[in-house]
C-alpha cells in the first residue's frame, strides 16, 4: 500500500512539473544568414561600341539590354554570382537635358514606397566632363542605388544596380556594400566617346 502512494506522489509530482515547464516562455532561435564570399576587387574596361566607356569588374558580365534591343546603346552588367544587374541607358541630348534630369528623378524616387530614406549624392569629374547625381536608396528598396552621368551637351547616362533577390536589407546589405564600390568605380572612371 506504501508503494501505491508514493507511485501517485511521484506521478503527481511529476505532472506538476510537466506543467510548470510548460509554463515557461518559448524563445526561438534566431534566424541565421548564409556567409557570403565576395572575390577580390579587379576591374577591367567595357568593350562595347558605345558612345562611353569605364571599367567594370572582372566578375562582371557585359551585354545589350535583352529588354530593350532597339535602343543599341543601352547595356546591362550582370554579376551573377550576386544575382545582380546594373542596367544603363544612354541618351544623346537635344536641348532635353532637364527633360532627362528630371526623368531620373522620378524613377529613383518611386522606391521611396519602400525605402527607409534617399540621399542624394553630387558627382563631378571636370577633368572628364561627367556631372551627375547618385541616389543612395536605402532600406528595402528593390534597387539600392541609381544615378545619372552627363556632360550637360551631348550626353546623358542613366544607371540602375538590381538585386534579383526578395528585398531584405539584414541579409542583403553586404552584397548591396560589395556591389556600390563596383558602381562607383564604374561612375568615377566614366568617359565619353564619340561615335566613329
Amino acid at each position: 500500500m506504501l508503494k501505491v502512494k508514493q507511485i501517485v506522489v511521484f506521478l503527481l509530482f511529476g505532472t506538476l512539473l510537466f506543467f510548470d515547464s510548460c509554463r515557461k516562455e518559448y524563445t526561438p532561435r534566431p534566424r541565421g544568414y548564409f556567409r557570403i564570399s565576395f572575390p577580390a576587387k579587379s576591374y577591367k574596361p567595357l568593350e562595347m561600341p558605345v558612345p562611353y566607356s569605364f571599367q567594370i569588374p572582372v566578375y562582371a558580365i557585359p551585354g545589350r539590354d535583352s529588354l530593350n534591343l532597339k535602343q543599341l546603346d543601352w547595356v546591362t552588367i550582370e554579376v551573377p554570382a550576386n544575382h545582380a544587374q546594373i542596367h544603363l541607358s544612354y541618351k544623346a541630348i537635344n536641348k532635353n537635358l532637364g527633360e532627362y534630369i528630371e526623368e531620373s528623378r522620378t524613377l529613383a524616387y518611386k522606391h521611396s514606397q519602400k525605402a527607409s530614406s534617399i540621399e542624394e549624392q553630387i558627382f563631378i569629374n571636370p577633368g572628364k566632363k561627367v556631372f551627375g547625381t547618385i541616389y543612395n536608396i536605402k532600406g528595402n528598396a528593390a534597387s539600392p542605388m541609381q544615378f545619372y552621368l552627363t556632360d550637360s551637351v551631348n550626353h546623358f547616362l542613366r544607371g540602375s544596380l538590381y538585386i534579383k533577390e526578395i528585398p531584405n536589407i539584414d541579409s542583403l546589405q553586404p552584397v548591396i556594400d560589395f556591389l556600390n564600390q563596383d558602381v562607383l568605380r564604374l561612375i568615377e572612371s566614366t568617359e565619353w566617346k564619340e561615335r566613329k
